[in-house]
């Protein structure tokens, strides 16, 4: 732009010279011409690098603790796991359902349960269903572990934080009431933010309304419900079915807590430890019958299961 105000001014003073004026004008267009054709270049290198590290994201995932990077496809073989640090990744339900069930014996139930209320937060949900291709950020159905029928339910914190509302506890309650009928041992993944405040007063009833009917499951038909705390797990969740396990088991480094550090440090002016709210500490607090290694877990419930007569 400089030259083009610097060409304007010249073209005033030397408007009588026709010369100077065709030669001005020659210069601009050939610093024009080699401004547009580095422009060009710029992009094409851009689009390069960006389709470049979009194939490579698409196949390599960073470790949030080594910082190495692991090739997706062998990663997945190793349950998620950092194959240089031992760090755990986050997995989706389906991966999950993968991992503990056997193949072809997986049959979801009530999969297409919806909030017929009207909501401010509809779109947000239809965004999520559309990202994560699943329905709620809790998927439920009954399969086989190792040869014994299971109900299993999966918690997704890919899907607003895993939060738990309305149909959730719905699934959660349908869950517990198959079992009952059928005489299943129950197995819960938690992986959650905690109640979904967005529904306001009908987030927070599904705490009672699960834990009544566990109650019963547990109590007066003296059935087996396994509890599997998994990073994170908080709030509504960790305050209710997730605690309420005949056995509670945690995976390694997880992060557990009722309400989360900053709450904490803000609410009763404190300062939390870091590890306090780690898996390893509460467990030395008696807060777990045990931590599992993610790699292990389906000998070990399959081991439980047995030893609880579910065959």
């Amino acid at each position: 732009m400089n030259i083009f105000y610097n060409y304007i001014i010249i073209k005033k003073m030397f408007n009588y010279k026709k010369i100077w004026y065709n030669y001005i004008i020659l210069i601009y267009d050939i610093y024009m011409h080699i401004n547009f054709k580095n422009k060009q270049n710029y992009n094409l290198k851009k689009n390069i690098y960006n389709n470049y590290y979009i194939v490579n994201k698409n196949e390599w995932i960073q470790c949030k603790n080594c910082y190495e990077l692991n090739y997706k496809k062998f990663i997945k073989l190793k349950n998620n796991i950092c194959e240089y640090c031992g760090y755990y990744f986050k997995i989706n339900n389906l991966d999950r359902i993968e991992f503990l069930v056997d193949k072809n014996t997986w049959n979801n139930i009530d999969e297409y349960i919806i909030n017929k209320f009207d909501s401010e937060e509809k779109k947000k949900v239809y965004h999520y269903q559309k990202k994560t291709g699943l329905m709620e950020s809790i998927q439920i159905g009954i399969g086989k572990l190792k040869g014994i029928n299971i109900a299993l339910g999966i918690m997704d914190f890919t899907f607003i934080g895993g939060s738990m509302g309305s149909v959730v506890g719905e699934k959660i309650s349908c869950l517990i009431e198959y079992s009952i009928y059928k005489f299943l041992p129950i197995i819960i993944i938690c992986s959650s933010g905690g109640a979904r405040m967005q529904e306001g007063s009908f987030s927070l009833m599904q705490m009672s309304k699960i834990s009544s009917i566990l109650y019963n499951f547990q109590l007066k038909k003296k059935l087996f419900y396994m509890s599997i705390l998994t990073s994170p797990t908080t709030g509504g969740v960790t305050a209710s079915f997730g605690m309420l396990g005949d056995i509670i088991i945690s995976e390694p480094n997880s992060y557990i807590s009722f309400a989360g550090k900053r709450v904490i440090e803000q609410t009763l002016n404190k300062i939390v430890p870091e590890y306090s709210q780690i898996s390893e500490y509460l467990f030395s607090k008696g807060l777990f019958d045990m931590i599992i290694p993610r790699n292990i877990l389906k000998n070990v419930l399959n081991e439980l299961l047995k030893l609880h007569n579910c065959i």
